[in-house]
């Protein structure tokens, strides 16, 4: 089991690689067992996070802040 970002996979290793090798050979020993549901999670909007903001666009403005105080105060 693997945690990569909010879903969980499962893979099932079919055999052992001795050296090094390309990603598309190393598929061919593993078995995703991933359930449908856990791959369904990626698109929920709840995970998704509410306000997006640039890397490196620094902290919000007082003003943005009051854009995004307005935007919560519905929920």
């Amino acid at each position: 089991m693997a945690k990569t970002g909010v879903i969980v996979r499962t893979i099932k290793v079919l055999g052992l690689i001795e050296r090094r090798v390309s990603a598309p050979i190393a598929r061919d020993y593993a078995q995703d067992l991933t359930p449908a549901s856990e791959y369904a999670k990626r698109t929920d909007p709840i995970l998704e996070p509410m306000f997006f903001r640039p890397k490196g666009a620094g902290r919000p403005t007082k003003r943005d802040r009051r854009a995004m105080g307005r935007m919560t105060e519905g929920l």
